[in-house]
């Protein structure tokens, strides 16, 4: 039952996010307003915002104009409900554990909104990428003050940020942004502020990988182009994820 009631947290929060990212693209207020049809400006009833089982009741299209609703709505709240489980399965009772968990929420938030946004519009949203970027720092500064991280642990916290960075900005500018955007610049910034080592590059060789998979796939299948563009923002998120769940598995296998 507590699983069951996390997971539904989490379609509630993924719902959210979703909200969240049309009025980003839209360069609306995510605080006001009630959620509308995009197609015919309807507002929506409250059972027909039901995460998930909305979805299906209406057979993916508005009750009002009989439009498609994209399935970005209902796969975001799911996979947002799933990451709220793994994030909880690791969470402490104490004062310190209970902080983590809301900074993993929140933070695994941003990321999702950055998954999706860029998937869609090849662009990481400043907004979060900085709010992700931010809340690092704090937790860092916080764990460093509290003395539950040594100095020279924080150091290497934003030693893997920067190595990362600069060895992406290095690609970027020398491909003149081509190969890679300064976006993802900032993403690999946040990973190695957020993972540290070694798990940073678990993450970006899970992210070169995935990405390398995917791609071959999508031009094998004509979905792309050998000079396509392919947006990296996700495989870095999926790198970032994976490394952060079971870095430590994966380690103890290669080691």
């Amino acid at each position: 039952m507590v699983w069951i009631i996390i997971f539904f947290f989490g379609l509630l929060i993924g719902s959210f996010l979703n909200c969240l990212i049309y009025r980003l693209e839209n360069d609306k207020d995510f605080i006001k307003g009630r959620s509308y049809c995009p197609h015919c400006r309807e507002f929506i009833k409250f059972y027909d915002l039901i995460p998930v089982l909305s979805f299906f009741f209406l057979r993916g299209r508005c009750r009002n104009c009989s439009q498609k609703i994209s399935y970005q709505y209902p796969l975001v709240e799911m996979a947002t409900g799933l990451i709220f489980i793994f994030i909880f399965q690791r969470a402490d009772l104490g004062f310190w554990g209970i902080l983590e968990t809301i900074y993993l929420l929140t933070i695994f938030s941003l990321l999702m909104v950055i998954f999706v946004y860029d998937l869609k519009h090849y662009l990481i949203p400043d907004t979060a990428i900085f709010a992700a970027i931010g809340l690092s720092l704090i937790w860092g500064i916080s764990q460093l003050l509290a003395d539950r991280l040594t100095l020279v642990d924080f150091s290497f916290f934003l030693l893997a940020g920067m190595i990362a960075a600069s060895l992406f900005f290095t690609i970027f500018f020398f491909s003149q942004g081509t190969w890679l955007g300064f976006g993802d610049v900032k993403v690999v910034f946040f990973m190695g502020l957020f993972l540290g080592y070694p798990e940073i590059i678990i993450a970006l060789f899970s992210s070169f990988a995935s990405g390398a998979i995917i791609g071959t796939v999508m031009i094998i299948f004509k979905k792309k182009e050998l000079k396509s563009e392919i947006p990296f923002g996700p495989f870095l998120i999926f790198g970032t994820t994976l490394a952060f769940f079971w870095g430590e598995t994966i380690l103890k296998h290669l080691t």
